[in-house]
């Protein structure tokens, strides 16, 4: 039994397939499809009308076709009923353009419907009389146009503004009198509006950046509550106006980062910059701050574009020092669609490129996940190898041990070659790098063996002579190796660093002859390449060899092949009509010339010419449309352009005079201007949480408002430059934000020490942030021990007499008396911390005392001298404003009152470095001046000594091999006293009892991770020469003691 919706399904929406079972169903045409619909559009009943336009509006959004409908449906369009009317103008919107003929019949009903009473009838007449792209109609849709964009419904002037591209499209003549209609579109003051009107312009006449001046504040203003797709458009061509209006905020930068600067400046760089100014100093326009100001809160927005846009914005126009608070919001990104997530992971991986710090604290987010897909894998790797620094690299490569085990072979070798690139960008895990990259040669996975030798292959141009044991390994693997980069790159090796292995090359050559012609034409051109320099090189050994290839590559079918051997015959084996030229003279010049290692560079390098988040930066060139970031301007445009100018009254009765006349010429009603004054004060109560002068300042001005012109948001004193007493608010209030943003951006991490907080007078409502002060039931910090003021240097401890008697006893090294160990042995080195030129009298050094640190176990002690060197005395010594990296800590010391002239005095301080060497840079205050200065760790003082035994010693050892060790012959100088005495003078370590004589070994653990530190020298029966072997999880520490041990023993 058939229902009855089981007939109605067979006629338009349904089965499109013929219904007599016996007719072949491939090749059946049904001519009566879509009967049943057109009959109901038929009817005179308005129900059957609106069933049958729901019937084809559901076929459209199924993606079937329906353009047969059209007559039948386009002589609806003049339906008394709404619902209908409704359904038959989004049907010709959909082939208005398909059927042009059909639809310019009824273009005196669209013109009808633009004056319909319901605003959705006058907007979809308009949208589909756009739709129409036929160049005869052009002077219809101009009218449409102008009337639709005085029309009082919002919603009709969006799609008037919509309706602005379509038409410049069809006839670019008419730009000027569309250009007419942006102007007055512009002056909207509907937030459903200004987007679209926005895009209008970007669309057709982006270069008129004058149109922008008078409504550029108003816009930002409006930013917050535009529709996300609109916020888009403002926010793109926003930028693009704060290029070209606006000065570089990064002009004065030189763009180094503040942990990467040199550890000893220039005296003068040390001073005050308010006496000694090198540099000019930057002050933001007001304006350029407005803009960065109204678009930080999208960065919170569920649109993955709008945040995007933001993103772009900073970096495009922001200072250096702000890009950071975009950091969190991408990071948030990342757990959308993957799609979202390779378009994110691109630009991040483009602006890691200029600045590491920006997403330092994020680096977890950047991690691998099993379900993510090959592509995104590939830039999560990108973003991880581009944020690769001393300080992380430990992390990072432990990482891509794991990620060499993959399964995925392509995601493997991106991953080998981005332990390539950390082993070329930081020098200190180069050979860390390069011992893991050859264990992968013994891998079961030739794909993997073929992209380890390939990048060993780079790796070895850059210090060939220390590693000719690996290129002897890899000459064994031309047997195995099928792939043929992998074998190309071999070949090369060993031809070009033949004089390392002079007995294997010669075998290696006679290998591959045999299977000449069998080869892939790469490993070809390396077979020639090698034949001639081991030719030039060993002639006797070689010489029937390259005759025998030479012969072969003559009648080889790529004509590449065939030239390079006719090219070489000729160079290293001349015949006599050409003997008698020199070039063959010169072969082992030409053949073996020096060649520079490859720079290892990222595929993004190129990437920042074009403006982030373009469809131009996603494919990496440049797309049809692309209009170029343009710079900054050299010298400030006039800033007054964008001020409205609003005639001033003196008196009462001027007063009255002059607020009549701008009544009438008003665009708006009183009722339009009250809103906005209302939805402008809402705004500003929004933003007042994130800065409280900020807002103070804006209820000001709105207080002192009295404008009544097409942006009632601006007042007076917009348009006059802000004061100088203003301005220097700003400035501090600019100052205050970048600082707030910057540790709210490093929250996630460990928290920092407690810091000195001053007094801050309470007329100022700038609100300084100063390091989070972490709450310890046992704090320390009452127990500090009282500075004792001298006037000698002295070499004993600084501490006060009964706690250093206390805490004799706490020595880890010495803690077994079973135990021989050299213990905890203070340095004498000191370093300089501020010149006595340069404090104006006062000089300070510092030094490492290697005594356990009474704050707290994880920090260092740091031992501080100062000295008055001048006539005056010296008051309130303390410690100032820090700037912290992300996890460091830091224990003030206690606060000096005052220094004598020619008087010391000594104080101690603790500082966790978290196991790195990255700088600690704080202001050093007196009464009278600031000075900037920095404390840079030696890596040896990061370890502590432990008590070993010689059994625990071999166990951890053993744990700590591979990437985890450093091994290499030294040479050395002195008996075992003076090797003992040499390493714990770079390294404060322990000895560890040793049962064998010509071993020599020393135990230690980092300060902050407790991560083992073990060195052994294993010296020889021949004088001067010894193995140094270090290990420690730390990669980076590991490498670089290692060095310093090396050429201290040798010293």
């Amino acid at each position: 039994m058939t229902s009855y919706n089981d007939e109605r399904s067979g006629g338009g929406g349904g089965d499109d397939r013929g219904q007599d079972p016996s007719s072949g169903t491939l090749f059946n045409v049904n001519y009566r499809k879509h009967d049943d619909l057109k009959q109901m559009l038929d009817q005179n009943k308005d129900a059957l009308k609106l069933e049958a336009m729901k019937r084809i509006i559901g076929m459209i959004a199924k993606g079937r076709n329906a353009s047969g409908l059209f007559p039948a449906v386009v002589k609806n369009v003049a339906s008394k009923n709404i619902e209908v009317k409704k359904l038959v103008y989004v049907y010709l919107e959909r082939y208005a353009e398909e059927q042009q003929d059909l639809a310019l019949l009824s273009i005196s009903t669209f013109q009808r419907g633009l004056k319909d009473p319901n605003q959705l009838i006058r907007a979809s007449a308009l949208r589909v009389l756009s739709s129409i792209r036929v160049p005869i109609i052009v002077p219809i849709m101009m009218l449409s146009i102008k009337d639709c964009s005085n029309d009082m419904s919002p919603f009709v002037r969006k799609t008037a503004a919509h309706a602005i591209p379509k038409l410049y499209s069809l006839d670019p003549d008419q730009k000027e009198n569309l250009i007419e209609i942006i102007e007055k579109l512009l002056n909207d003051r509907t937030t459903l509006v200004a987007g679209s009107v926005v895009m209008a312009f970007q669309e057709v006449c982006p270069e008129r950046i004058d149109l922008v001046h008078r409504h550029y504040r108003k816009l930002c203003s409006l930013l917050v509550d535009v529709d996300e797709w609109g916020q888009i458009a403002i926010l793109s061509m926003l930028t693009r106006y704060a290029r070209t209006q606006f000065l570089d905020p990064n002009k004065n930068d030189d763009g180094i980062d503040e942990k990467d600067r040199p550890f000893y400046e220039e005296d003068e760089q040390s001073s005050e910059e308010e006496e000694k100014p090198k540099k000019p100093t930057y002050i933001m326009d007001h304006d350029h701050r407005l803009l960065l100001k109204s678009s930080k809160p999208l960065l919170q927005s569920r649109n993955a574009a709008v945040v995007m846009a933001v993103s772009q914005l900073y970096y495009h126009v922001a200072p250096r020092n702000e890009v950071s608070i975009v950091a969190k919001a991408l990071v948030r990104l990342l757990r959308g669609r993957r799609e979202v997530q390779a378009i994110v992971l691109q630009n991040i991986a483009s602006m890691t490129l200029k600045g590491k710090g920006v997403f330092d604290p994020f680096l977890k987010s950047f991690y691998v996940r099993s379900t993510d897909p090959t592509h995104v894998r590939i830039l999560k790797l990108e973003v991880l190898t581009n944020l690769a620094s001393e300080t992380n690299i430990a992390i990072i490569l432990r990482e891509f041990q794991t990620y060499v085990r993959s399964a995925d072979k392509q995601f493997v070798a991106h991953t080998i070659q981005a332990i390539a690139r950390c082993a070329t960008n930081i020098t200190e895990v180069t050979d860390t790098c390069l011992a893991g990259l050859v264990s992968l040669l013994s891998n079961r996975d030739e794909a993997v063996v073929a992209e380890s030798v390939v990048v060993i292959k780079k790796l070895l141009q850059m210090n060939p002579s220390q590693h000719s044991d690996i290129i002897k390994h890899m000459a064994k693997l031309v047997d195995n190796i099928q792939v043929p980069m992998a074998r190309a790159s071999i070949l090369w090796l060993i031809g070009e660093y033949s004089e390392f292995v002079p007995k294997i090359a010669p075998d290696v050559l006679r290998k591959v002859a045999k299977t000449f012609v069998s080869q892939e034409n790469i490993v070809k051109l390396q077979i020639l390449s090698l034949a001639a320099k081991l030719y030039v090189t060993n002639h006797k050994q070689t010489k029937l060899l390259t005759q025998y290839i030479l012969q072969l590559a003559k009648y080889d079918q790529n004509y590449d092949i065939r030239d390079r051997a006719r090219f070489i015959r000729h160079l290293i084996m001349p015949s006599q009509a050409v003997a008698t030229g020199s070039i063959h003279k010169h072969a082992k010049k030409i053949l073996l010339a020096p060649k520079p290692a490859p720079v290892l560079e990222s595929p993004f390098k190129g990437r920042d010419t074009f403006q982030l988040g373009s469809l131009s930066h996603a494919i990496s060139g440049e797309a049809a449309g692309y209009q170029r970031l343009p710079d900054f301007p050299e010298e400030q445009p006039d800033p007054t352009c964008r001020n409205v100018e609003v005639p001033k009254a003196t008196s009462g009765e001027n007063k009255k005079s002059l607020r009549k006349p701008n009544k009438k010429k008003s665009f708006y009603s009183d009722e339009e201007s009250s809103s906005e004054e209302e939805s402008s004060s809402g705004s500003e109560d929004s933003e007042s949480d994130s800065d409280d002068s900020d807002s103070d300042d804006e209820s000001d001005e709105g207080r002192t408002s009295d404008t009544e012109g097409p942006d009632s948001r601006i007042s007076e004193s917009d348009s006059v430059p802000p004061p100088k007493r203003k301005t220097e608010r700003l400035k501090r209030v600019e100052e205050s934000e970048s600082s707030s943003e910057d540790e709210s951006s490093s929250s996630e991490e460990e928290e920092s020490s407690s810091e000195s907080e001053e007094e801050i007078p309470k007329k100022s409502k700038v609100r300084r942030k100063v390091g989070k002060q972490e709450v310890n039931l046992l704090d320390l910090d009452d127990f500090a021990p009282p500075t004792l003021t001298t006037s000698t240097n002295q070499s004993t401890g600084i501490m006060m007499p009964v706690l250093a008697a206390d805490l004799q006893g706490i020595s880890l090294a010495d803690s077994a008396s079973d135990v021989t160990s050299v213990g905890a042995t203070p340095t004498m080195e000191t370093f300089e911390l501020l010149h006595r030129v340069t404090g104006g009298g006062l000089s300070a050094v510092y030094r490492y005392p290697r005594s356990p640190c009474i704050y707290d176990d994880r920090m260092v002690t740091i031992a501080l001298e100062f000295t008055n060197n001048g006539d005056a005395i010296v008051e309130d010594i303390r410690m100032g404003e820090k700037n912290l990296q992300s996890g460091l800590r830091v224990h003030d010391f206690t606060p000096i009152d005052k220094i004598e002239p020619g008087a010391s005095h000594n104080v101690t301080f603790g500082v966790d470095f978290c196991d790195t060497t990255q700088p600690l840079h704080f202001k050093l205050c007196t009464a009278k001046r600031n000075f900037n200065v920095s404390i840079k760790i030696p890596v040896g003082e990061l370890v502590l000594p432990i008590v070993m035994s010689q059994d625990n010693f071999v166990k951890q050892q053993g744990k700590l091999a591979g990437m985890n060790e450093n091994r290499g012959k030294v040479v050395v100088q002195g008996e075992a006293k003076a090797i003992c005495s040499k390493v714990t003078e770079i390294v404060n370590v322990a000895r560890v009892p040793s049962t064998q004589e010509h071993v020599i070994r020393f135990a230690g653990k980092t300060s902050h991770g407790g991560s083992f530190l073990l060195i052994t020298i294993e010296t020889s029966t021949e004088q001067r020469q010894a193995q140094l072997c270090v290990n420690c999880d730390k990669m980076v520490i590991c490498s670089i003691i290692f060095k310093q041990i090396k050429e201290k023993l040798a010293s």
